[in-house]
């Protein structure tokens, strides 16, 4: 246990209750929707959100160079803030109209947040999220038809650590109902309170409340990872009791550094991506009040990179190793470009088994590839009968090893890799599939390995 501080406030690390598992029927009929602890696209493919802030309401004249430099340097989502006009000049209809149409040309997931929100209670003039749903049922039109490509982020880091941050659960429930007696369809996400934090862990402890306020069963949370995370233990704990309630958590913001303490970036990312939890880093550029040292690129200029931009774009776990584009853009994700020096990725062919009757085959294949690593998929189908499990088995032909692997429980034995369902993942009727994925090492020979085997039970 130890103190954190945020906005001059003390805030001590407590343990609390887990949430309780909630049982989530996926119907909104269109757009994204939540399965479990994922994030499906309209197509219902598994989504991971790979991307960054972008401060629009500031620098409007910035994001359509912005949005085509985020996307050249490999993301597939785009977090842009928006005003209601408490705080800063609200955003038009007409200008956010703009942003998605921006987002959608550069083939970008758009996530739209309220910003005007954040710290309310302890910050001067903050908006509560009553009134950033007033702004949202303002700008509707804008919205409306676009829920294959935005997601709703109701309002940024609502609450501060005061004692109005009590009034997070039952204010967040009433802008979900408020927003979909409105009609919205849009996925909607929700940020924690305590400047997005949550020390106080209202947003893990109520977050199954919150998710059955919403009729549509379609509300995403967002947790900002600051100093309050500066381990190991307490990232994956509060990711892990997410996931073990069956609710769906991305980490809406995050550093590498940060004024109340040094998040541990590293853990943030490898955990994500294990866990297989969408991330969006804090920020492109454009940033002041002596935390310049969050900005990715200097100046907006993508030839540019910081030393946080080229940890979140080209270091492990970060965009350009894993980010897939969204199939809602017409397909597999095209390989991402990069500003900077790095072996152009590509495509080698996969392989499979055929099942025995009734049993599975998993089909392999290289899905990106870098400088000494590659990421990959692995494809598990029913045969003629339905499976309630499967395990897949092959042999690394060249030395390659796992560096994170995500919806399997995997092992090595030497060059022997046995990678089992995980628990939401291996029951799948007659032809039915699934998949998993994972980052490997690899020298200069990469060959895909053959045989790979499934087992079904």
């Amino acid at each position: 246990m130890r103190a954190k501080w945020w906005g001059g406030l003390a805030a001590v690390l407590t343990t609390a209750a887990a949430v309780l598992t909630l049982a989530q029927p996926a119907q909104a009929a269109a757009g994204f929707t939540v399965s479990g602890t994922r994030i499906l696209d309209a197509n219902g493919n598994t989504f991971l959100m790979r991307g960054v802030n972008h401060a629009h309401t500031w620098y409007a004249g910035q994001t359509s160079t912005s949005l085509a430099n985020i996307k050249a340097l490999g993301a597939n989502t785009v977090r842009v803030v928006l005003a209601s006009g408490q705080r800063w000049t609200a955003n038009p209809a007409s200008d956010v109209t703009t942003v998605i149409s921006q987002c959608k040309a550069n083939r970008l997931i758009c996530v739209l947040e309220v910003h005007d929100t954040t710290g309310y209670g302890e910050q001067s003039g903050a908006a509560t999220l009553a009134q950033a749903v007033d702004y949202w049922i303002s700008i509707k039109s804008a919205l409306t038809g676009q829920e294959n490509f935005v997601i709703l982020n109701i309002g940024n880091e609502p609450y501060g650590n005061g004692t109005a941050s009590a009034n997070w659960t039952a204010d967040t429930k009433s802008a979900i109902t408020r927003l979909r007696a409105a009609g919205f369809q849009h996925q909607i996400m929700v940020d924690a309170p305590n400047w997005g934090q949550d020390w106080q862990f209202i947003m893990r402890d109520n977050a199954a409340s919150v998710f059955a306020a919403d009729p549509q069963r379609n509300t995403v949370f967002s947790i900002h990872m600051y100093g309050v995370f500066d381990t190991a233990a307490e990232i994956n704990d509060y990711l892990g009791r997410f996931q073990t309630a069956n609710l769906p958590i991305v980490v809406g913001e995050f550093g590498h550094d940060h004024s109340d303490g040094n998040p541990d970036e590293d853990t943030i990312l490898a955990t994500a991506q294990q866990r297989g939890i969408g991330y969006l880093g804090w920020s492109w550029s454009g940033n002041g009040g002596g935390v310049e040292y969050l900005d990715m690129v200097t100046n907006f200029n993508p030839a540019q990179l910081t030393s946080w931009g080229q940890r979140i774009f080209n270091g492990a776990n970060g965009i350009k190793a894993t980010s897939k584009e969204a199939t809602v853009f017409g397909g597999v994700s095209p390989s991402p470009s990069s500003s900077s020096a790095s072996p152009s990725p590509s495509v080698s062919p996969s392989t499979s088994t055929p099942p025995p009757a009734g049993g599975c085959t998993a089909t392999y294949a290289i899905s990106n590839q870098w400088g000494g690593g590659f990421q990959g998929t692995v494809t598990v189908k029913a045969g003629s009968s339905a499976i309630t499990g499967w395990t897949v088995t092959w042999t690394w032909p060249n030395g390659q090893r796992f560096t994170n692997t995500w919806n399997t429980t995997a092992a090595t034995s030497g060059e022997t890799v046995t990678a089992r369902n995980a628990p939401y993942n291996g029951t799948l009727a007659a032809g039915a599939t699934t998949s998993f994925g994972f980052t490997a090492s690899s020298g200069a020979t990469n060959a895909v390995p053959s045989p790979v085997s499934c087992a079904a039970s």
